[in-house]
């Protein structure tokens, strides 16, 4: 088993925090704000600014550069106006599901990333905690977000948020399962739900041709639970061809329809969040963590790189693939995605039992 010390251990150390239950709690909650940051930094960037180049860049267009070098202050100018536009709650809102549902879909995320093993920067490692059910946790509070969903389309008052709301909940129905039973089939290799140990586990080398070593990374030794997992990702962030519950075009934005202001921040917010945790699960099980050429002292590196590539990837389905209709989502869903996952956990069940 794995056992580094967590960021919040070496924090406290570093500090000179007493080793008592207020030293360890102040310690921690000194490392989640770090981690916490760190991620709302990345999704600062994404949000306004690099979704816009990277979509602009696969449609042959022009994106933000008027404003600072590269039209970076696009960010700090989003983020001034749409915080000083006026918050405007529906007169028949139910109140305080209006209120809390906002927060229910950002928190979500930012909850799943306490267990997720970011690698070494310097002397740290960067991990909140690593029980022994991480992967388990992780599934359960990134589902919340449907919830959060739920409680927006429907206390919105608002029959285009109503039909939102209710696509998420049939999305997510159709495509968690699919994703939590990939997820399975990673854990019959490791034999264990401790991220850590997951991430420990495809370190070892898979084959080596001419010299040079390819990781037991699961994505090289599973590719067809990769591409599953790949796709049932991309349903779970909502993104084409999976972009059901806001479509523009059919229902206005869907569940987020009547937010506005500090509210509409929360919701675009926990959107991107969530889209880097799904990087950040993706990357631990299949592509070895934070593991990369180079000291273990920059692993935090290459696991920024590989999330943001995730990232990168539900772009380019954002702008190259077509949405598709409720009853093709839910058909794939349910009679495609499902069949395929069970049949993955199978096969990867007997070729364990074949090894073992």
């Amino acid at each position: 088993m794995v056992t580094e010390q967590m960021l919040p251990e070496t924090l406290r150390t570093m500090i000179g925090l007493p080793d008592s239950v207020l030293g360890q709690a102040i310690a921690a909650f000194i490392a989640a704000f770090l981690v916490g940051n760190v991620m709302l930094a990345y999704t600062g960037v994404a949000g306004p600014w690099a979704k816009r180049k990277i979509t602009a860049a696969f449609t042959d267009r022009i994106a933000v550069d008027r404003i600072g070098p590269f039209g970076l202050l696009i960010i700090v100018a989003d983020a001034v106006r749409l915080l000083a536009k006026e918050l405007i709650i529906p007169e028949n809102a139910d109140r305080p599901a209006y209120d809390l549902a906002p927060v229910v879909v950002a928190g979500s995320a930012m909850l799943g990333f306490a267990v997720i093993p970011m690698g070494g920067l310097g002397p740290l490692n960067i991990q909140l905690a690593d029980p022994e059910s991480g992967l388990v946790y992780v599934f359960a509070v990134a589902s919340i977000a449907t919830l959060g969903l739920t409680m927006a389309g429907y206390a919105s008052s608002n029959k285009y948020s109503m039909l939102g709301a209710l696509r998420a909940i049939a999305q997510n129905l159709a495509y968690e399962i699919p994703l939590v039973l990939t997820g399975a089939s990673v854990v019959l290799f490791t034999q264990s739900l401790q991220m850590s140990e997951i991430v420990a586990v495809q370190q070892e080398t898979l084959v080596t041709i001419a010299g040079f070593s390819i990781p037991s990374w699961f994505a090289f030794v599973n590719p067809f639970a990769f591409a599953l997992f790949m796709v049932a990702n991309l349903a779970e962030v909502g993104r084409n061809p999976f972009d059901i519950p806001e479509a523009p075009t059919e229902i206005v934005a869907g569940y987020q329809t009547e937010y506005s202001s500090v509210y509409f921040v929360l919701i675009y917010l926990g959107e991107f969040l969530h889209i880097f945790l799904g990087g950040a699960i993706i990357a631990t099980l299949f592509l070895g963590g934070a593991a990369g050429p180079g000291p273990e002292s920059i692993g935090f590196l290459w696991f920024t790189a590989k999330i943001w590539g995730v990232f990168l990837f539900t772009q380019w389905a954002r702008s190259a693939v077509p949405r598709v209709r409720i009853d093709q989502l839910i058909e794939i869903g349910w009679k495609g995605m499902l069949v395929l996952s069970f049949a993955n956990l199978l096969l990867t069940a007997l070729l364990v039992g074949v090894i073992a």
